[in-house]
């Protein structure tokens, strides 16, 4: 192998979340890039988290990371738990002694979303803790593990969300928890980017398009293999991505010398795949928000946004 295949080798990575869907892609990826990837979650093959999926775990998601290329180190972790990250970055700290890449994408959170019912409507417990999940967590992974990050020059931060920010700021995202949720991340990001400048540290939020995460598969009552199947109910569903595609996104803003043009912004896998050129794993190109928003004022055929 060489650099220009593996041009993370080196890099230490945390993705923290990456149990499954878009957070193990990206640790795929950037494995398959040459990195050292810590992979993080709270489902492991001996216990189960509330979200209860035991198919998906941190020591797989490790494995597939080490078999595209790079290593994987699995570290069970819930974000939750500001004692349990700290001793996951002194970990990083005592066998590593740098982190380049830190992904927020601790979520979880899926089982607690409804739609169609008003705030005052929905449960008030299962909307909190999606503001757990989806915020909490963020804040105090950011909180212990930049100071390792920003230890030399040009780390990177990228915050993983639903939306990009245009989108999200001109829609309700139809329940106020999770709106909430998947905001937080795109201004965690802007503020981030401030906080990192004067360190030479990149902070973005990246946005995958309609994810064909392994939950979603199961919901549709397809798989990766035949989910075209679930576009005779549902049209637009043709204009959604594997988890692959986010990845490679992630992958590739890390191996980019010239990421700092970025920071602050909110970016998605559809953007970044026509500025760097990589495909989803079946060769297309994807943009689910660009016909999201065509959508919108006309009838766009899906072909065009693939």
């Amino acid at each position: 192998m060489t650099t220009e295949t593996t041009p993370l080798s080196g890099r230490i990575c945390l993705v923290a979340g990456a149990t499954r869907g878009a957070g193990r892609a990206i640790a795929v990826q950037l494995g398959a890039a040459g990195a050292t990837v810590y992979v993080t979650g709270r489902t492991t093959r001996e216990k189960l988290s509330e979200v209860g999926r035991a198919s998906e775990t941190i020591e797989e998601t490790a494995e597939l990371v080490t078999a595209a290329g790079g290593e994987g180190i699995p570290v069970p972790t819930d974000h939750l738990e500001p004692d349990q990250v700290r001793a996951l970055v002194d970990r990083i700290d005592r066998e590593r002694g740098r982190l380049d890449v830190l992904v927020n994408d601790v979520w979880g959170g899926e089982h607690l979303v409804t739609f169609g019912k008003k705030t005052w409507e929905n449960d008030l417990a299962g909307g909190l803790r999606m503001l757990e999940l989806g915020v909490r967590t963020h804040a105090i992974t950011s909180h212990l593990a930049v100071p390792l990050l920003i230890r030399n020059p040009g780390g990177l931060v990228v915050e993983v969300t639903d939306g990009t920010a245009a989108y999200n700021s001109t829609h309700f995202r139809e329940n106020l928890y999770y709106d909430l949720a998947k905001n937080a991340p795109i201004r965690m990001a802007f503020g981030l980017a401030r906080e990192l400048e004067e360190y030479g540290g990149t902070a973005v939020v990246v946005t995958p398009g309609w994810l064909r995460s392994e939950q979603m598969l199961a919901g549709f009552g397809v798989t990766e293999e035949n989910w075209r199947d679930a576009t005779e109910k549902i049209p637009d569903f043709g204009v959604s991505e594997s988890p692959v595609y986010v990845g490679r996104a992630v992958a590739a803003l890390a191996a980019d010398p010239d990421r700092h043009r970025w920071t602050g912004r909110s970016l998605s896998s559809g953007e970044l795949a026509k500025e760097y050129g990589f495909t989803d794993a079946d060769g297309s190109q994807p943009d689910a928000w660009g016909f999201i928003v065509a959508s919108e004022t006309g009838k766009p055929d899906v072909a065009d946004y693939r």
